[in-house]
């Protein structure tokens, strides 16, 4: 076993899990809400700006616990961001917002560094 915290820590400046959990229910679930489109649309956008797997992780995940029909549940880490009904249309305004749109914006939220949230996010727990 090798500890590699040190390594990664000065990799990743952020991870952003998507939730692909797939289950034989009556219950909703992301695999059936376009989870693979809305993880190809994450991998597009940070590649196309040179900053898909360092310094922005992706990861797939089991159930994030924000199921729904209407899209994919996402979660970024470290900064303990959470969204819900995520689509592949989604994708651009959500990382902008995140990351800056040059994905310059890793150690802080983009949407934080200049006081805007043009998302049109709803923010219910606010």
């Amino acid at each position: 076993m090798q500890r590699r915290t040190t390594r990664q820590r000065e990799r990743l400046g952020a991870c952003v899990f998507i939730c692909t959990n797939d289950r034989d229910s009556d219950y909703a679930c992301c695999s059936d809400a376009g989870a693979e489109e809305t993880l190809a649309a994450v991998n597009s956008w940070l590649r196309e700006r040179g900053a898909f797997w360092s310094p922005v992780g992706v990861t797939t995940t089991g159930c994030l616990g924000l199921c729904s029909a209407d899209g994919t549940a996402i979660a970024i880490q470290p900064r303990d961001e959470w969204y819900a009904d995520v689509t592949p249309e989604d994708v651009p305004a959500l990382l902008e917002r995140e990351f800056g749109p040059d994905a310059d914006s890793i150690d802080e939220r983009a949407a934080d560094a200049d006081g805007s949230d043009s998302l049109g996010v709803t923010h219910p727990d606010d």
